[in-house]
C-alpha cells in the first residue's frame, strides 16, 4: 500500500482552482484502496503569512470543511491539523535543521521569490521547506504529489532525509513527488491563473447572489452581441470547458460562433454549471461550517491516529541520536 502525504495551507477558504486543480485529484487518489492518505492542515506554515490568530482558527476550519464537502473519507484515512502535532513536526525540524546546508535554504523558490526585499522574509519562510521536509518523512510518505512548481521542495525534503539516514542510520522512508503532467492550469476571472494573492478567484461556497456578481466580474473582450465570437479567447470559456461535459462544451461553442450570444449569457451559464456542479459540496460545506463541532471531532480522531505513527517515527529517530537508551 502506497502511503501518500498532502498538505494544505490555511491561508484561506480554498477556491474553484484549489477545487479543480488539487483537492479533488486528491480525494480521487485517496479513494485507490491500493493508497493510504495523508491529508494535513498546514496551519504553522500558514503562519509565515497569516499573523492573525482568529483568521488562522477560521481558515483552518473552512479548509477542513471544503475537504470534507469534496469527498475526503476521514475513516480510510488520515485528517489532521499539523498545529496540533507541533511537538513532532518542530521537534524534527529541529534535527533536520542541523544538517541542511545553508546554500540548499537560500536557493529555494519560497526564498529566492522574496529575497529582494529581505524585510518581508522572516525565519519561518526561510526554513519552510525543512518544516515541509519534517512533516512529510515523519509520517513515513512514500508520495507527495505537487505542481511542477513545488518539485525543487520534494526533492530538498528528500536530500535532507537521505542526508539524516546517512549520518545516524535509516529512519526514514525518502518520498518521491507525484506530479501530474496533466494538472490544470485553472484561469482566474482576468485571465491569470486563479490565486488569492492576485484576488481573481472563484469561491465556489459563497451565496448564490454573491457568486454571481464574482462570476459577472470575468473580464471579456468588448465584441458586440450580435457578433460571432471566439470561445478559445474567452476566459469565461475557459472557465467552463474545465467543468462541463463534451456535449456542453460543444453547444457553448456553437452559441460562441453562432453570434447573437452575448458574454452575459456565457457567464449566467457558467454560473448555472457551478450551481448545479457543486451543489452537494455546497450543502456540506455549509453543513460543516454551520457545526464546527463536528468539524473538531473528525480532526481530533484524526490526529489520535495520526499520532500513533509520528510517535514511533520520533521513538526511532531519539534512538539513532543517542537521546534514548
Amino acid at each position: 500500500m502506497a502511503r501518500i502525504l498532502t498538505g494544505i495551507q490555511a491561508s484561506g477558504k480554498p477556491h474553484l482552482g484549489n477545487i479543480l486543480g488539487a483537492i479533488l485529484p486528491a480525494v480521487q487518489l485517496s479513494q485507490d484502496p491500493k493508497n493510504e492518505s495523508f491529508l494535513f492542515i498546514a496551519d504553522l506554515h500558514s503562519m509565515t503569512t497569516v499573523k492573525d490568530a482568529d483568521a488562522l482558527k477560521e481558515n483552518t476550519l473552512a479548509v477542513a470543511a471544503a475537504w470534507l464537502a469534496c469527498g475526503f473519507d476521514t475513516e480510510k484515512n488520515y485528517f489532521y491539523r499539523q498545529s496540533r502535532l507541533a511537538g513532532y513536526h518542530t521537534e524534527l525540524m529541529w534535527y533536520l535543521n542541523c544538517l541542511t546546508p545553508f546554500p540548499m535554504l537560500a536557493n529555494a523558490h519560497s526564498f529566492k521569490d522574496k529575497s529582494d526585499k529581505l524585510s518581508d522574509v522572516n525565519a519561518g519562510l526561510f526554513t519552510y521547506p525543512v518544516l515541509q521536509a519534517a512533516d512529510i518523512v515523519l509520517y513515513q510518505a512514500n508520495f507527495v504529489p505537487v505542481g511542477k512548481d513545488q518539485k525543487q521542495h520534494l526533492e530538498m525534503s528528500k536530500d535532507i532525509a537521505a542526508a539524516f539516514n546517512r549520518t545516524y542510520g535509516e529512519a526514514f522512508v525518502l518520498p518521491e513527488p507525484k506530479i501530474d503532467e496533466n494538472v490544470m492550469t485553472i484561469p482566474g476571472i482576468d485571465g491569470q491563473k486563479m490565486s488569492k494573492s492576485y484576488g481573481n478567484y472563484i469561491d465556489i461556497f459563497l451565496p448564490e447572489k454573491q457568486l454571481y456578481k464574482v462570476i459577472k466580474k470575468i473580464v471579456t473582450d468588448t465584441t458586440p452581441l450580435e457578433e460571432p465570437k471566439d470561445p478559445d479567447t474567452c476566459n469565461v470559456f475557459a472557465l467552463f470547458k474545465l467543468m462541463a461535459s463534451e456535449a456542453q462544451v460543444a453547444e457553448m461553442r456553437q452559441n460562441y460562433e453562432g453570434g447573437n450570444y452575448g458574454y452575459g449569457h456565457a457567464k449566467k451559464t457558467l454560473f448555472d454549471l457551478i450551481l448545479e456542479k457543486f451543489a452537494k459540496e455546497r450543502e456540506l460545506y455549509n453543513y460543516y461550517m454551520e457545526n464546527t463541532q463536528e468539524l473538531e471531532a473528525k480532526l481530533k480522531a484524526g490526529e489520535e491516529k495520526a499520532e500513533l505513527i509520528a510517535k514511533a517515527t520520533m521513538l526511532k529517530v531519539r534512538e539513532l541520536l543517542g537521546f534514548i537508551d
